[in-house]
């Protein structure tokens, strides 16, 4: 099966698409700095780097079958986005560059993957309208949303994917697993950080506990990405109050007076992990101050990596901020996987 990605980020489908078989041809994505963290990771596909609605023509045929993927903007549609969650935002409408680019292409295969916010938005009006424009190419279109950590990802994450083929109208989502996998079988082997490394590249501080651990570690005999945010003295001193599982009510008042009413923090600000569940979203994890469930710091970028589900090969580009970006707005790889294996292995 040979495919494009659109809307690529830094890659998160893609990895689990290759990993099911897919053969991606191109990818497009317009920020800098996810775009070559795509094509550093990617070196068999051709990464453009553009807007997306200056992308005319597919210069290649194949008589495989095709698939076309990805994920338009979805900040307007997160259900933590009240303000721009409406018909208003231009970005809530570059999916019909998605539509214009599966006219253009007539794939076998389309998959279109969002926030859960998408069914929600203005009562589902999104959501309608990009069914209804894709059936109107003549795909059979269904859709779900799938909670991450039910797919082999250790992060309570939910998304939507709809899927469209010309040709089969039986598609069936996979099935959920029974088996949850922990913060602890997926980080525990990582290195030991201090607040504010630097450190690109380290040995692993042991042997994997798990097989999920392992497979993401492969032949790998050290670790890339190994950054945390430095915090000041008083964030660190209250992450030390906070237990696994609590988030900032467990810190004591006389060190939130900077903030004008911290009584309205939402649950996920000063979030601790619980080294025996999975993890909460992995999304703006600095901004939201995602503490390590046993050391007094943020998570760092292969941390947060690897709560997403990224191999360790993979590594991440630009600028600390950069990187913390393209992994908390990434589609979960082995999530990714378990769709598009199911797509495959489709008669």
């Amino acid at each position: 099966m040979i495919g494009i990605e659109i809307f690529s980020g830094a890659g998160g489908m893609s990895v689990g698409a290759t990993m099911a078989g897919v053969k991606i041809k191109f990818a497009v994505e317009l920020d800098t700095y996810a775009a070559n963290t795509y094509s550093f990771n990617h070196p068999n596909t051709i990464t453009l780097q553009q807007d997306i609605r200056k992308f005319r023509s597919i210069p290649f045929k194949t008589k495989e079958r095709t698939i076309l993927f990805g994920g338009p903007p979805c900040q307007g549609f997160s259900l933590s986005n009240q303000r721009t969650r409406n018909l208003t935002n231009e970005n809530n409408w570059l999916f019909q560059e998605y539509i214009r680019v599966a006219k253009l292409w007539r794939p076998d295969w389309v998959v279109l993957e969002n926030v859960s916010g998408l069914l929600l938005t203005e009562n589902g009006y999104f959501l309608e309208l990009i069914v209804k424009k894709i059936r109107s190419l003549g795909y059979h279109v269904t859709y779900q949303l799938l909670d991450a950590s039910a797919y082999g990802v250790p992060q309570k994450r939910q998304r939507l994917f709809i899927i469209g083929s010309l040709d089969y109208s039986g598609f069936v989502f996979p099935k959920p697993k029974s088996k949850r996998i922990s913060v602890h079988e997926a980080i525990s082997d990582l290195p030991k950080l201090q607040n504010g490394s630097l450190e690109h590249e380290l040995p692993y501080k042991k042997t994997p506990i798990s097989s999920f651990s392992k497979s993401l570690r492969g032949s790998q005999k050290s670790v890339t990405n190994n950054y945390v945010t430095r915090n000041s003295d008083i964030v660190i001193e209250r992450y030390k109050h906070i237990p696994q599982g609590g988030n900032w009510q467990s810190i004591p008042s006389k060190l939130l007076k900077n903030y004008k009413d911290y009584t309205r923090c939402h649950g996920g600000i000063y979030h601790r992990l619980n080294l025996h569940e999975p993890s909460v979203v992995i999304g703006n994890y600095r901004k939201n101050m995602l503490i390590h469930p046993t050391q007094d710091r943020g998570l760092s970028v292969r941390e947060a990596a690897r709560l997403q589900s990224f191999p360790d090969w993979f590594q991440f580009k630009g600028y600390l901020t950069h990187q913390q970006q393209q992994v908390g707005n990434a589609v979960p790889p082995m999530l990714a996987k378990a769709v598009f294996e199911k797509i495959v292995n489709s008669k």
